[in-house]
């Protein structure tokens, strides 16, 4: 069954997915029910006024180069600080449809994030296809100041 997809895609539903057990079966489902964008892509609707945040460790944060303009949350927080019903959400955390893009290092880790906060109901969350490592290679923006934590 093909279904239409809120990005205007369609995509099969998880259950058509054929895909092995384990992480990489897990990431296959996942993305079967996100948009996924490229760098390029991404940056283009940063500056349409979406917010990018960067969930990679705090060790790849603190080892290369941020976003600029973008927040940097921890995976183990990033539910409840982009839930607007939650006490502790981020301010940016206004509404169920604000359109978030989640970068990790590679996009694995955003794609599953980004699939978690959809099941939550949040639905305009995208990730970024080939994560940071892909924005640096597109030679988009990047700073070394320090990023916009948000614990």
């Amino acid at each position: 069954m093909t279904l239409p997809h809120r990005g205007g895609r369609e995509f099969r539903g998880a259950d058509e997915v054929s895909a092995p057990p384990g992480s990489m079966g897990l990431l296959a489902r996942a993305r079967a029910e996100i948009d996924r964008l490229t760098p390029t892509e991404a940056h283009a609707e940063q500056q349409d006024g979406a917010i990018i945040v960067d969930v990679r460790t705090e060790v790849h944060r603190d080892s290369a180069p941020s976003i600029p303009g973008s927040l940097a949350i921890d995976l183990t927080v990033l539910p409840w600080r982009l839930d607007p019903s939650f006490d502790w959400a981020i301010p940016e955390a206004d509404s169920l449809d604000r359109r978030w893009i989640l970068i990790c290092r590679h996009g694995y880790s955003s794609s599953l994030a980004a699939w978690n906060l959809a099941q939550m109901g949040l639905t305009r969350v995208v990730d970024v296809i080939g994560g940071f490592d892909a924005w640096k290679s597109a030679g988009l923006p990047t700073t070394n100041a320090p990023p916009d934590r948000r614990p």
